[in-house]
């Protein structure tokens, strides 16, 4: 994990609210999940998540907030995110959630290249 950020990550109102209300130690991760279903299509998921232990940090890409506020990117998602995202608040009541604020091309990208 590099020491200074490679990619600078905004967060919305929303989100600075709920970043503030689940202060953390550890730096969140986004990590990106690709599973294969039963008939061979594949099924993309990113998330933004608490750090686990089995989470390699060297696998990872140093990401900041404006505030200093750290996160750190699965390596296959950080090479198809743009070097400048939003974050944001997604769901409802115990669904709520931080999400990624991109575009539908962006999703796209992240997703299915």
């Amino acid at each position: 994990m590099a020491g200074d950020p490679q990619v600078l990550v905004e967060a919305d109102a929303k989100a600075r609210t709920w970043l503030g209300e689940h202060r953390s130690t550890e730096p969140r991760a986004i990590a990106d999940d690709v599973t294969r279903c039963c008939g061979g299509g594949r099924i993309c998921n990113v998330q933004v998540r608490k750090q686990s232990r089995r989470d390699d940090i060297r696998s990872y890409v140093t990401a900041a907030l404006e505030d200093g506020t750290k996160f750190l990117i699965d390596h296959r998602a950080a090479a198809r995110l743009p070097s400048r995202f939003k974050l944001t608040l997604r769901g409802l009541g115990p669904l709520r959630h931080l999400d990624l604020d991109l575009n539908g091309e962006q999703w796209g990208a992240l997703l299915y290249d």
